[in-house]
């Protein structure tokens, strides 16, 4: 039995208040995670091209293509298993992590070690951005209202790259992240009044989807 079993809702830390209903929810898709977040494809590149060096040292001081072929595969499963790794760390966070958006609010839920649950009421968003690829996977960042803030470490991996001084929480690696940005940015105009940008879906792109005139209030985790 998982600890999740005993959530009243998947995903949620509680029942949803009268009034509150589930719009969307959904968990990242391992791979792209693994690739995006932990960079596997970025390690497994280093590691070829570390093994190929070193192929071709041994071979340039003398040993025979054999001799330095073995010298190389001796120390690939190094390689294989820091790939694997990271792998799983994709697949893991992946599996215990659900996005949740409602009328009224954003959740995320993750932790494989200790389970987090970040409330984000559309109140405290200042506006959403979404990074979308070519097979229609992608991220959607939020931003928070002034003084709302998150830490960078409490939030990774579902956070924005590179955004430590203002991190801006996000749905990472989802599928159909355009779907999700406009189910978001409807859901945020209904209930703040917000006005609503054209969204991208351009590989690698990253665009507004929304913007709200509310006043701050203070994030809940």
């Amino acid at each position: 039995m998982s600890e999740h079993d005993f959530e009243p809702i998947r995903g949620l830390p509680g029942d949803l208040p009268k009034g509150e209903h589930l719009l969307w929810q959904g968990s990242p898709h391992w791979a792209r995670l693994a690739c995006d977040a932990f960079h596997v494809r970025a390690v497994a590149l280093y590691f070829a091209v570390m093994l190929t060096w070193r192929t071709a040292t041994a071979i340039g001081a003398g040993a025979t293509p054999a001799k330095a072929l073995l010298a190389t595969l001796s120390v690939a499963p190094i390689a294989v298993l820091a790939v694997a790794l990271l792998a799983f760390l994709g697949w893991l966070n992946a599996r215990t992590t659900v996005y949740t958006i409602t009328n009224k609010r954003v959740v995320l839920r993750f932790g494989t070690a200790l389970t987090k649950a970040i409330n984000l009421p559309f109140t405290i968003i200042e506006s959403g951005s979404m990074k979308a690829f070519a097979d229609g996977s992608g991220d959607v960042a939020l931003t928070l209202k002034a003084p709302n803030t998150l830490a960078f470490l409490h939030l990774w991996p579902h956070v924005r790259p590179w955004r430590v001084a203002h991190p801006q929480p996000s749905f990472r690696s989802i599928k159909d992240a355009s779907g999700v940005a406009r189910i978001l940015a409807s859901a945020m105009k209904v209930e703040m009044q917000v006005e609503v940008a054209p969204m991208s879906v351009t590989e690698g792109s990253s665009r507004s989807i929304a913007s709200s005139r509310a006043h701050p209030e203070t994030a809940a985790a």
